[in-house]
């Protein structure tokens, strides 16, 4: 499995939008902001906002101080929920993760599918219990001028 950098730069969106977030009142960030910050063209982020929005992760607040803000506590966002929403399920193969009644004709006799099975299992057993919140912390830790 490879992520791509639609996953990477949209994990350092949410990252941003994570360290500007204040349950009373979230300050909501501006795309030029978070372009300037990242080093990530504002075309590029203009594509990883609409599946991060429709996933409920994040809303546009409107006006002239409006921008991006999460929809949601960081605690409560996880890095598997915002790799899936812009990568797609994280599973190896397509017979590995799929939905009820859509195995491969083979499943019954393939013997490799238990390795893919035991790989995207412990992929998600990492980015599920990896929070936006613990990422929030690890930035903090790291840059403590910030």
């Amino acid at each position: 499995m490879r992520i791509s950098t639609k996953g990477r730069y949209g994990t350092r969106f949410m990252l941003e939008l994570g360290l500007n977030y204040k349950s009373d009142m979230p300050r909501p960030v501006n795309i030029h902001e978070i372009s300037v910050r990242q080093g990530i063209s504002k075309k590029y982020l203009e594509q990883i906002i609409p599946p991060l929005a429709k996933g409920g992760l994040i809303r546009s607040i409107r006006g002239a101080k409006g921008g991006y803000v999460l929809a949601q506590n960081p605690e409560n966002i996880t890095i598997g929920q915002i790799l899936e929403l812009l990568e797609g399920s994280l599973a190896p193969v397509d017979c590995i993760g799929c939905a009820e009644g859509s195995h491969c004709l083979k499943s019954e006799a393939c013997v490799t599918a238990s390795v893919w099975q035991k790989i995207y299992d412990a992929v998600k057993e990492v980015v599920d219990h990896i929070s936006l919140e613990d990422l929030i912390t690890d930035y903090s830790q790291l840059n403590p001028e910030c």
